[in-house]
């Protein structure tokens, strides 16, 4: 019988034992579960790369201790508790999808970072020196209590749909319903879909009316809308909504001569939202926005009305994502 050399023996073993549990690694297991997620897992010691766009510099965190001053930015520390888990558990999903700790390329791929602190490029986070100032040092010790809590108290949980972590976006106020991804960015996800909302009807972002004159419009619109003839020739629809999307927010709106999408004009006219209405009086268009934000995956105030009314953080985020899971990153 033929003696084995020990070249031929590490060659079988790096081939039967190293390559597949390399591979069980990187696909997540033999099934290509989100086990991933869990390889290398210590909690808050996993590292997160930040961009601090007020700043313009990157530096590394903890991954639990950045949700913190994620949760406390994004939402006001006096709501429910239940509210900030959920916030926290969204937070650290749309944080573990862009992470290179998890072989994600990160959502600041110019400053090479996971992740910005700009709001409109990633989530809002704010420091424990600027919370406080923001508070007075009583609250400080309260609210940074509840919000470590919140965290804390979801360590290390995800959201997750066919075992890869969601797109786990989240909005102020959505008013009566909320915005699928496809009729806002044009991209779908089973998760992100148009749902009914009734739990931020007092939210004091759900309504809100700004007053335009011609001129202004004129600014910020282009004087190739023709507003200014179309109001002085006394057109009662010198702004006319053309068509709207699934959840009722403005599709296509003709102002003046120039047709607009809604989203086009919130940008243009800093509207709250593209649920809006226009009315016209003395020379000036009306517009009267419902909800805040773009309306897409998690109400804010919606989350804080179901938990007023008893409502747990899981159920908050399985009636906002449908149909997705939970994952413990800890493996448990």
């Amino acid at each position: 019988m033929k003696k084995i050399g020990a070249a031929t023996v590490l060659t079988i073993f790096i081939m039967v034992i190293i390559i597949p549990l390399a591979t069980v690694w990187l696909l997540g297991g033999p099934d290509g579960t989100a086990e991933k997620y869990t390889a290398g897992y210590k909690g808050e010691d996993v590292p997160i790369k930040v961009y601090l766009h007020e700043q313009d510099k990157v530096v590394e965190m903890k991954l639990e201790e950045y949700l913190k001053g994620v949760v406390a930015a994004e939402m006001p520390a006096e709501f429910e508790l239940e509210a900030l888990k959920a916030q926290a558990v969204a937070a650290r999903t749309y944080a573990v999808k862009n992470m290179s700790f998890f072989g994600k390329k990160g959502s600041d791929e110019k400053h090479k970072a996971d992740i910005s602190t700009d709001p409109r490029e990633g989530q809002a986070w704010i420091s424990a020196a600027n919370l406080k100032a923001r508070w007075s040092p009583l609250s400080y010790n309260k609210y940074w209590a509840k919000v470590s809590r919140a965290v804390e108290q979801t360590q290390g949980i995800i959201m997750t749909y066919q075992d890869e972590p969601i797109n786990a976006v989240f909005h102020s106020t959505s008013g009566p319903k909320t915005a699928s991804a496809r009729e806002v960015w044009g991209q779908d996800y089973p998760y992100l879909q148009s749902i009914v909302c009734n739990w931020d009807n007092n939210s004091p972002r759900y309504h809100e009316t700004k007053e335009y004159t011609v001129p202004e419009l004129e600014k910020q619109l282009g004087q190739e809308a023709g507003i200014i003839a179309a109001v002085q020739n006394g057109n009662k629809e010198a702004a006319k909504i053309l068509s709207r999307t699934e959840s009722d927010r403005v599709d296509q709106v003709r102002i003046g001569t120039k047709t607009f999408t809604g989203l086009e004009v919130r940008e243009k006219l800093n509207l709250r939202s593209t649920n809006f209405e226009i009315g016209q009086k003395d020379g000036k268009l009306i517009f009267t926005t419902t909800g805040y934000g773009h309306g897409v995956g998690m109400s804010q105030y919606g989350a804080n009305g179901m938990a007023k009314s008893g409502k747990k953080y899981q159920d908050i985020l399985l009636y906002f994502y449908k149909g997705i899971a939970f994952k413990n990153m800890h493996g448990s």
